[in-house]
């Protein structure tokens, strides 16, 4: 089927993503056979096999034809190779030996693997981005989303450092599967003059790592993945450090072993080197409480080799959602402008978006260039500068920025405010001056409302109102999300407006759309009420036509013609009213159907007066709704600004609004 799709181009994916969903299909259906971790690590160590020898893994055997023979001959063959070209176990004879003939259909599948990934490090790749659908999730544990694990390569500058200079080392003293460093490796194609360092205390990890490295094409010479807590730096001193602290549950958790591990990484820098260190917040943002490790953060910040302190955003490991992590930059001889000072941001509320990521690696990336002159021509958008000095006499306090950044207190917006809050004072003013001359007019609000005396109405139901032409229902449309706009011809009416969750209007499609994509799809009129079951009971009068009804919503239309008419207003303000509209918490489906919800059957002068009714009081509550709008705006802007300081009260405010 996988074939077919590829060889018609009619799948929903492109054709590599088809070839590599068929090569780990077939992974993960032999998981009856091995285990998870023999999947990963002998697959991983035949492909790297693969790379070290440079030929393919099936080639050259004179395979017998019976199964088991060529099996056992395939797998003889493998294990030759692997003794010749590994012979001191780096990479892949351990894995390797652990098998016996049963896994040689693993050799076919990895160059399957190969064939659809098109090299041995896509392959490898895309085998570790299946580790969770492997069952290895201590595997994927650790792993970053990938808007984090773009922003710590952003944040290296990896790309700019090698047009820069002959070569580099990277270095990770706490690789685990390295992620971190395989992401910055992808994001250069100058490999050949990259060395890497990194270590890991389980071996199995240490040993993944290795070969993800090798695959990614650093040279065999210039790679060094040590077994253990501390990096062997033989080859050369780290240009860049990226490292994720291991994790700790809450309860285990050294705030202090935390920021020793930080200062074992800055001790690896030499000047003009970086490192990026990913850890808890609660100890490199929050507030601290015990001493010993107040004293080691004040003196990480007065060694000046602190660059930015950054709050990120829960949920960025996906493994870890309740983990609050934060971000420390480390530069060793910081530029002279940035001596004595260090960025503060905080993007715990937001999300790690596309936008987000480019804003606030702009701002660390030129505060590491130039520094405070960066401020002349750069305002920070998420970050405060802040004196380490100021930071020290506040021993152990939160390193979070003091007040929002430059760019929010003197953007456009807020320069605006003043006026902005004027504005909705004037609609507040005109708001009341209309609901004044309304009542002038009108004079104040009587629903005329009497004790009825004699028979009560008789009963219909809405099921009866339709089988009697006097109601007419109609469905609503599927539209798919693609379609739909912010500035389409015709508004689209579904659950989320009808319940009120979302405002009418908000979600719109253009007519041509509609006219070419949704040729059945029908109108509705002025007067049709839209309404929903689903998740509760929803009625929205569409007093101007002309909107699209997105299904689960659907239309009730009136027939004026009728012999005992109803109105919208009226039919909608009675199902509202309906007993047995609501569904328990436990109940997959309402009480009871609509068709079933009963109402009384008004007379017709009746229920011209109940509409005239219902007219009132949503004229004169668009009316209060315009003062309660225009107040709220002023509120919002006048907090807005005294909490970010750009704003302040004359003293008549105190003698006006003084209330005891």
């Amino acid at each position: 089927m996988a074939e077919w799709l590829i060889a018609s181009g009619l799948g929903n994916a492109a054709p590599t993503e088809l070839r590599s969903e068929l090569a780990l299909f077939s992974v993960i259906a032999l998981r009856g056979r091995f285990t998870p971790w023999q999947l990963v690590e002998t697959l991983g160590s035949l492909l790297c096999l693969r790379r070290l020898d440079g030929r393919p893994l099936t080639g050259g055997t004179n395979e017998p034809i019976s199964g088991a023979e060529a099996d056992t001959a395939l797998w003889s063959a493998v294990l030759r190779r692997a003794e010749r070209i590994d012979a001191e176990d780096d990479f892949v004879l351990r894995e390797l030996r652990s098998l016996d003939a049963a896994a040689a259909p693993l050799a076919r599948l990895a160059e399957d693997l190969v064939e659809a990934a098109y090299d041995e490090r896509g392959a490898y790749e895309w085998l570790l981005t299946a580790r969770s659908r492997l069952g290895l999730d201590s595997l994927a544990a650790d792993a970053v989303a990938p808007e984090l694990s773009r922003l710590l390569t952003q944040l290296t500058d990896l790309r700019l450092r090698l047009e820069h200079g002959e070569s580099l080392t990277l270095a990770d003293p706490h690789a685990r599967a390295g992620d971190l460093l395989a992401a910055l490796l992808y994001d250069t194609e100058d490999r050949d003059r990259v060395a890497v360092l990194a270590a890991d205390p389980d071996e199995r990890l240490a040993r993944i790592t290795r070969r993800r490295l090798l695959l990614a094409g650093v040279s065999e010479l210039d790679l060094d993945v040590q077994t253990g807590p501390d990096l062997e730096e033989c080859l050369a001193d780290p240009d860049l450090v990226v490292t994720q602290l291991l994790y700790c549950p809450g309860e285990d958790r050294s705030v202090f072993a935390a920021l020793a591990e930080v200062e074992r990484v800055a001790d690896l820098l030499r000047p003009g080197c970086t490192a990026l260190v990913l850890g808890p917040a609660d100890a490199l943002v929050d507030e601290l409480k015990d001493t010993e490790a107040s004293q080691l953060r004040s003196a990480l910040l007065r060694d000046n080799v602190v660059e930015s302190v950054i709050a990120l955003p829960g949920g960025i490991l996906p493994f870890r959602p309740g983990y609050r992590p934060a971000l420390w930059t480390l530069t060793r001889g910081p530029v002279s402008e940035a001596e004595g000072k260090v960025l503060l941001a905080d993007i715990s509320s937001e999300q790690l978006t596309a936008g987000v990521r480019m804003r606030l690696a702009e701002d660390v990336l030129l505060w590491r260039a130039e520094g405070s002159r960066a401020l002349d021509v750069h305002d920070p958008r998420y970050g405060r500068v802040v004196l380490v000095a100021d930071l020290d006499r506040a021993f152990g306090g939160p390193l979070t920025p003091p007040a929002p950044p430059a760019s929010a207190i003197w953007s456009d917006k807020v320069k605006e405010r003043p006026a902005l809050i004027a504005e909705a004072e004037a609609r507040l003013e005109r708001a009341t001056a209309d609901t004044r001359a309304y009542e002038d007019e009108q004079g104040p609000y009587r629903g005329g409302v009497l004790r009825r005396v004699g028979r009560l109405p008789r009963r219909t139901t809405l099921g009866k109102l339709t089988a009697g032409g006097r109601v007419t229902r109609l469905p609503g449309h599927r539209v798919d999300e693609r379609h739909l706009t912010a500035d389409g011809h015709h508004a689209v009416l579904g659950p989320e407006e009808i319940t009120g969750e979302r405002a009418v209007g908000v979600r719109r499609i253009d007519r041509l759309v509609l006219a070419t994509e949704y040729d059945r799809a029908a109108l509705t009129e002025p007067g049709d009420v839209v309404y929903t079951l689903t998740p509760r009971l929803g009625l929205y009068v569409d007093h101007d036509g002309f909107s699209v009804v997105a299904f689960p919503a659907r239309v009730l239309r009136v027939n004026f013609d009728a012999a005992r008419p109803l109105t919208p207003r009226v039919l909608a303000a009675l199902l509202g009213a309906a007993r047995g509209t609501a569904r328990s918490p436990s109940a997959v489906r309402p009480a009871r159907r609509i068709e079933d919800y009963q109402l009384p059957d008004l007379d017709p002068d009746e229920v011209l007066r109940f509409d005239a009714l219902l007219a009132e009081t949503e004229h004169r509550e668009r009316l209060l709704r315009a003062q309660a709008n225009a107040l709220a705006e002023a509120r919002r802007l006048t907090i807005d600004g005294l909490a970010d300081g750009t704003l302040t009260l004359a003293d008549l405010q105190t003698r006006r609004f003084n209330r005891t």
